[in-house]
């Protein structure tokens, strides 16, 4: 049998609490998804969370989005 070791690093550790306080919003709001609020392209917690999520796509190493 194998073992995968599942490391949380401090980026996956950000993005998890980002999620977390996004999902918390959207439920205190009665949304499922950002998309639905007035605020959308304002809100600072959604602009932390997408940071967050780059940031733990390239480990904070920076850079630009590539695909």
């Amino acid at each position: 049998m194998d073992n995968h070791n599942i490391v949380i690093d401090e980026w996956d550790i950000k993005l998890d609490k980002m999620l977390s306080e996004l999902k918390t919003c959207q439920e205190e709001k009665s949304f499922k998804s950002c998309s639905d609020c007035g605020e959308f392209f304002e809100c600072e917690l959604r602009k932390k969370y997408v940071i967050a999520v780059y940031e733990s796509m390239n480990k904070g190493a920076g850079g630009g989005f590539e695909f």
